[in-house]
């Protein structure tokens, strides 16, 4: 005869944990160098985004001083930024906050 089952076992998962799972993004910041227009046609030409979503986030980065372009995998934002900063735009990845 069998003795009781042994209650299931759950994990404590910390904040540290979470944080691997959060994706990565790439953030473009303002400069003092290139024109709105141009930031526009950038996103445009490297993200795809339409106009009025490429206008809204270079808004953003013109106000605010940066604004996050796209988010995944480590990999995609390193060369996300490589991408930005062949055409000239300050740009950096990081962990989502």
């Amino acid at each position: 005869m069998a003795g009781p089952l042994a209650p299931e076992r759950v994990s404590e998962t910390t904040t540290e944990e979470f944080a691997l799972d959060r994706p990565w993004v790439t953030v473009v910041w303002d400069d003092p160098v290139n024109l709105m227009t141009y930031v526009t046609f950038v996103l445009q030409e490297l993200f795809g985004y339409d106009e009025a979503t490429a206008t809204e986030l270079m808004l953003q980065v013109h106000n605010e001083g940066k604004a996050i372009v796209s988010s995944g995998p480590r990999e995609r934002m390193e060369h996300d930024t490589s991408r930005l900063h062949a055409y000239g735009l300050w740009a950096t990845y990081q962990r989502d906050a």
